[in-house]
């Protein structure tokens, strides 16, 4: 009898061991990542950077915490569900990469604290009622880049009397850029050129008012359209002979003028330091949103021969990378 016992007993306990270790898992925190792009575009560019931030506040993916990766592929119309299939895992927060998916996510819940990554102003977007009190279930990391982006160029080629502008008008932020725009080619005392493109055909027709426009200079702002094609973008500036400032160093390293924007593996290091304070029992309302104060300037040496132009001393000196 002793011995039907001990084996009922071994039975049992060898039944609910992996129960408990399975438990165990599910009990693991999952973080819910959404993107408007791929996952294989964002593994080097946000997923890695991410990643790194997590273990400085002692998280790791598959030993103490888990990432659902959902993305749009650029079919943003899919961010909703993306973010309510998000929900059906019960993620215990949602990392939002750009705007669109910082409003689906908001959009789809009230109480999962997300934490976003975006280029604009996130209260006129209506993400957060204030930068320091974000309130809500909603903070961040934001910045724009875009008088800055005007200044640089300008600083590179002063007899650049039209300079333009390109922007998805599909983007949330666009009516600001569009007033940043506005307002620093007239403290430059410059004309400016709003050009739009909501997809890559577009992009090319806006080349061909670029040239009808006679445009000197360009200004490319930060939207997932163009981020996802710097071949496409640089390589229309050669075409043209047209100097232009990027909002991301990986234009310039495929050949691009000059970027002046914030560094992505900066800005999503600091959106795993929040997610990871999320996860140990921080209020999203009470953590301010962080404007990064890493803004990189980097130039391309070589692109400016080819347009038969120099970047003065004052600009080199303060590059933070010249590619020759």
């Amino acid at each position: 009898m002793r011995r039907r016992k001990f084996i009922a007993l071994l039975g049992s306990s060898a039944v609910t061991w992996p129960l408990g270790v399975r438990a165990q898992q599910l009990a693991m925190p999952v973080i819910g990542f959404l993107s408007p792009s791929s996952q294989r575009f964002d593994e080097e560019l946000r997923l890695a950077p991410f990643r790194e931030g997590l273990k400085e506040v002692g998280y790791a993916e598959g030993h103490n915490v888990a990432i659902e990766y959902r993305g749009a592929e650029h079919h943003y119309e899919r961010l909703p569900e993306l973010a309510a299939d998000l929900l059906r895992h019960q993620v215990a927060v949602i990392v939002a990469a750009a705007v669109k998916p910082a409003l689906a996510a908001k959009a789809a819940s009230t109480t999962i604290p997300i934490v976003f990554a975006i280029a604009g102003d996130p209260t006129e977007l209506g993400l957060v009622a204030s930068y320091n009190r974000p309130g809500g279930n909603i903070t961040g990391v934001s910045f724009t880049t875009v008088a800055k982006q005007f200044e640089a160029l300008h600083e590179v080629l002063p007899p650049a009397t039209v300079i333009g502008c390109l922007l998805n008008p599909d983007n949330p932020t666009t009516k600001v850029w569009t007033r940043e725009a506005q307002e620093a080619t007239r403290t430059l005392g410059r004309k400016l050129e709003m050009l739009h493109a909501r997809n890559e055909t577009e992009i090319e027709s806006a080349f061909e008012i670029i040239a009808q426009k006679h445009v000197g200079a360009l200004v490319v702002t930060s939207d997932e359209l163009f981020n996802s094609r710097p071949e496409q973008l640089v390589a229309l500036t050669a075409h043209h002979m047209l100097p232009a400032v990027f909002p991301q160093r990986e234009f310039v390293t495929v050949g691009g003028l000059m970027s002046y924007g914030g560094s992505l593996s900066d800005l999503y290091r600091q959106v795993a330091v929040y997610t990871g304070r999320i996860l140990k029992g921080a209020n999203p309302s009470d953590l301010p949103v962080i404007q990064p104060t890493k803004v990189e300037l980097v130039i391309n040496v070589r692109t400016a021969k080819t347009l038969g132009i120099s970047f003065p001393l004052s600009l080199l000196g303060r590059a933070d990378e010249v590619i020759e």
